[in-house]
């Protein structure tokens, strides 16, 4: 199915060649955007999967389970337009019902009933992987690299040249880097340099979702439905800080999903465990001592951070006015959600600047 989002025809009479690097979303749309176009694509991904910041895994009972991005709504029209185009499946995240907040460890949790959302959040039918394997499946699986980690990029006359790690090099017309900035600041060396304000610029872009942790449970039935819980948790009292409903698409596969103290980053996974299943026991019982499976992800590993990371404030200097400009005069372009204008850090800032890059190239 050709895509209609894009509203433009590239100009150019001859076929050019470009490198993205990264397979995130960013990186794996702009590979879609540019398939129709006269236009070849060459996409370098350092790790053994596609997806980045969008991870899904699955128990024992084939639960969609999601360690990354999950969650997107009516305020993201580019990337509900683009899920349209896929013919995916989304709906609603279940929110009705008795939610609690955890004030003190030493104080019974308060309990608020919370109706049905009149606008809601929204999930994949699937898991957020649905999103990836459908991208990635209207691509050449001959122009996609995994393990491929970009450690240069140089201008070579009217081409760019890229590195990697393994000693392989790739030319082309233009380069892409679909990575968060700091990372690209911290792994990438640009030859020529980068001019000195962006250099210095790099490492102070906040990349979403950096240092959270993220955790996810099996069940074999929904106890706390029938209990007349919604599955939603808010506490400043336990490991677990934020937990919601992640019952599947089809109502037949349940969970929960959220987020767990920062500072679990240095307890072991074993550990994390049994805090999380014991503040979850203290709260709906037994059953929530019995999980099918037990996931946690804590997003500070080398795909996503590099270095001595500053500490950033959420969406610090997103969407950045040099992060949209061209460098090695012309060749290199900076992509990723963090350098989206309009909704850094998420999905639909992914699709934003997947989008506004794909114009660019074509132009």
């Amino acid at each position: 199915m050709q895509s209609t989002q894009i509203g433009y025809f590239c100009r150019m009479e001859s076929t050019k060649h470009v490198i993205i690097v990264g397979g995130g979303l960013s990186g794996i749309c702009l590979a879609y955007w540019l398939r129709t176009q006269p236009i070849s694509v060459t996409l370098l991904e350092a790790s053994a999967r596609l997806g980045g910041r969008i991870h899904t895994v699955e128990g024992p009972r084939s639960t969609p389970l999601e360690l990354g991005a999950t969650w997107f709504s009516d305020r993201h029209p580019s990337l509900l337009q683009l899920i349209d185009e896929l013919e995916l499946t989304s709906f609603p995240q279940v929110s009705e019902g008795v939610t609690l907040f955890q004030t003190k460890s030493f104080e019974p949790p308060q309990r608020f009933f919370v109706p049905a959302s009149e606008s809601p959040s929204f999930r994949l039918a699937g898991g957020t992987r649905a999103l990836i394997q459908a991208l990635a499946e209207r691509l050449d699986p001959q122009s996609i690299h995994l393990n491929t980690s970009v450690t240069g990029i140089r201008e070579d006359g009217p081409a760019v040249v890229v590195e990697t790690a393994d000693g392989r090099t790739y030319k082309a017309d233009q380069a892409v880097v679909c990575l968060p900035p700091q990372l690209m600041g911290a792994q990438i060396e640009v030859t020529p340099a980068l001019p000195p304000d962006t250099l210095a610029l790099l490492p102070t872009v906040q990349t979403w979702m950096a240092g959270s942790i993220k955790f996810v449970l099996e069940y074999t039935r929904p106890f706390w439905r029938t209990e007349g819980y919604s599955g939603m948790l808010y506490s400043h009292a336990g490991i677990v800080v934020e937990m919601y409903d992640h019952t599947s698409a089809d109502g037949q596969r349940y969970g929960f999903t959220g987020f767990l103290n920062s500072g679990a980053a240095a307890y072991s996974p074993e550990l994390r465990q049994e805090l999380v299943l014991r503040q979850l026991g203290d709260l709906f019982g037994p059953e929530a001592l019995q999980p099918t499976a037990y996931f946690d992800k804590v997003w500070n590993d080398e795909f996503v951070l590099s270095g001595s990371p500053y500490f950033n404030r959420p969406h610090q200097n997103n969407g950045h006015p040099l992060l949209q400009q061209s460098y090695l005069n012309g060749k290199l372009f900076l992509g990723g959600t963090e350098t989206a204008t309009e909704s850094p850090g998420y999905m639909e800032g992914a699709v934003i600047s997947s989008r506004r890059l794909a114009s660019v190239l074509c132009a």
